[in-house]
């Protein structure tokens, strides 16, 4: 987005189709309630937590006290405090959920799967840690031990996030596969840790096949030069990744709500989404089979 007026129409846009949609659809708990109007609207709401990863600033804090309200005055009139804010926060949590699957990617043929943590405290707090109680699992990488979740990614060729899960740290990165592979064609690429006869069959059957390194105890399998380039390309999800987590700002231990915590994932997701320049697979022949 190149500037906060196109960023509010967009969300405006969206919210107009999606608030109608969403109040018919919730719950009634029996009694009245009242449904006073906020001094933020929703899409004013979703706007302040999209910028405040589009911007890259570390804290929320920071960003509403020393940035919003010094600087914003003019776009949002009647800004709240900045603990009311954070109160209003947990609204925009389905909307922003929502807006993803708008502006998620679309498959082409071409698939990247891998999972990421996401910590929320340090392995030594985790006696003490309430937020993520009965939530948040332990659970172990290649790089160690974590407390917290896992983010499951699905990415095409261009870089664009087509699928989305979030699972507790404990989940077997291969569980989640088949459901976030419904819907999907052609081939999908992972490292060795998606290795399995039965997430094989189960892909194969819903039209995707599943091409993965092997391991060193493994017969080698015949590979195209084609499925070899992009094997060897693998790590683009990596790079996405890293923008989530570094650019984005997706993960961080200061969480003090779950709400707060998936609106600030979903927030930093749709920034990515929202981003020009995504790191991309250049499928050309001269990028992949280069002359000798």
């Amino acid at each position: 987005m190149d500037s906060l007026t196109e960023l509010y129409c967009l969300i405006d846009d969206f919210c107009r189709a999606f608030e109608p949609t969403w109040e018919r659809h919730l719950l009634a708990m029996g009694a009245k309630r009242r449904q006073r109007p906020s001094l933020l609207s929703l899409p004013e709401l979703m706007t302040l937590a999209i910028l405040f990863h589009q911007l890259r600033f570390r804290q929320f804090k920071s960003f509403y006290l020393c940035y919003v309200c010094r600087h914003l005055r003019a776009e949002f009139l009647k800004l709240p405090s900045y603990q009311r804010c954070v109160e209003l926060l947990p609204r925009c949590a389905a909307p922003l959920a929502a807006l993803f699957d708008s502006l998620k990617g679309q498959c082409d043929g071409i698939a990247i799967a891998d999972a990421t943590v996401l910590a929320v405290c340090d392995n030594k707090r985790i006696s003490r840690h309430k937020v993520f109680k009965g939530s948040a699992e332990r659970g172990k990488t290649s790089m160690g031990w974590f407390y917290g979740f896992k983010l499951h990614v699905i990415i095409n060729s261009r870089g664009e996030l087509i699928r989305l899960k979030l699972t507790p740290g404990n989940i077997d990165d291969r569980k989640p596969m088949p459901e976030l592979c419904q819907g999907l064609f052609g081939q999908l690429f992972a490292d060795r840790g998606y290795i399995a006869r039965w997430l094989t069959e189960t892909l194969a059957k819903q039209g995707l096949q599943l091409i993965t390194t092997v391991k060193k105890n493994m017969k080698p399998v015949p590979r195209t030069d084609f499925e070899k380039a992009i094997l060897r390309r693998r790590s683009l999800i990596e790079t996405v990744f890293d923008e989530l987590k570094n650019l984005c700002q997706i993960e961080h231990t200061r969480h003090r709500s779950t709400f707060n915590f998936m609106v600030n994932l979903m927030a930093g997701i749709v920034a990515y989404c929202l981003s020009e320049n995504k790191p991309s697979l250049s499928l050309t022949t001269a990028n992949f089979f280069p002359q000798q």
